[in-house]
């Protein structure tokens, strides 16, 4: 009986300094390119990159990511994807709900040959968004 408590308060233990280690990052967005869908399911072409200078955060404490746009963008971060890592890319990814209920998957990717540019992808079944980032002090 001993055993098993000391086991369940390890358990609780581990998870509570897992989750006071999250941490809030903050990058500047300089522009955005959307995808949508056409008439018949496929997708159109990405628009041209138009100047967007807004702040995203990302808030692993409150499990959620806050776009400042001109209509403010929040998501629930539902689970944290496992990080995917290429001779190309670094990608690390999110399932999120957004504030009307919309479920969407929130990609950050660092092109690694590309001086290590991030890009930070808002994507759902029917619209792709996608923000040129770097990061903020």
């Amino acid at each position: 009986m001993k055993s098993l408590r000391f086991l369940v308060l390890l358990v609780v233990v581990c998870f509570g300094f897992q989750k006071t280690s999250a941490q809030v990052y903050r990058f500047k967005t300089s522009s955005l390119s959307v995808m949508d869908k056409n008439e018949k399911g496929a997708w159109n072409k990405w628009s041209d990159f138009k100047k967007a200078e807004i702040l995203i955060t990302l808030d692993g404490k409150k499990d959620r990511i806050i776009v400042n746009s001109k209509d403010l963008q929040l998501y629930k971060i539902d689970s944290y994807l496992e990080k995917v890592s290429t001779d190309a890319d670094d990608t690390v990814g999110f399932n999120c709900t957004d504030n009307d209920g919309a479920k969407c998957i929130i990609l950050i990717v660092t092109r690694k040959k590309e001086n290590n540019r991030m890009q930070f992808y808002i994507n759902y079944t029917d619209l792709k968004m996608v923000y040129n980032i770097y990061n903020t002090k």
